[in-house]
């Protein structure tokens, strides 16, 4: 087994190498808006798996992810050579290529994420110009409206009742 650092390090290398051997060596028209985005290696660096992504020809186009994975799986042989040579591991890893899902999913989050600022915004303008229901404190009289004395005494209380015992006597009955 390998060190985990030195697999991170390796994948690093192989995603680097896969991507500029597209670029350059690689003269397959379906291959053109192929990026490399990640690698990962096994920690026996017998297997290595590399995620990419693909542009439409225009923005308005879906990519063609058919053909770019055919065109990837008949360039593995030549980049499997690449890799082991500007590597320089004693076993190559065998390649595999697998479509990136990650830049569509962030895709559709940031979709979802305008879709809920836009129902904020909405909820907020409609609330700018809303009232409460009724009163806006229904429990406490309006401003300079006199208070009843006998609504705010306790039931069964006599006028002139206190709610606090005189001064000396305690409420656990000792004196």
């Amino acid at each position: 087994m390998a060190d985990p650092a030195r697999a991170r390090r390796l994948a690093k290398r192989i995603a680097t190498i896969v991507a500029s051997t597209i670029e350059q060596q690689i003269k397959d028209p379906r291959l053109v808006g192929v990026t490399i985005t990640d690698a990962k290696v096994t920690a026996d660096l017998h297997d290595a798996t590399v995620y990419y992504t693909v542009l439409g020809r225009t923005l308005d186009d879906d990519p063609d992810y058919v053909g770019v994975a055919a065109a990837l799986e008949s360039a593995t042989g030549l980049l499997r050579t690449t890799v082991g040579a500007q590597t320089g591991v004693r076993f190559t890893p065998t390649l595999a290529f697998v479509r990136d899902t990650v830049p569509e999913s962030a895709h559709r989050m940031e979709e979802l994420l305008a879709a809920a600022r836009a129902a904020d915004a909405d909820l907020a303008r409609v609330r700018r110009g809303a009232t409460p229901a009724g009163d806006a404190d229904p429990y406490r009289p309006a401003p300079g409206a006199e208070a009843d004395p006998e609504f705010d005494a306790e039931p069964g209380a006599e006028p002139g009742d206190r709610d606090t015992p005189p001064a000396g006597d305690r409420f656990d009955g000792r004196g």
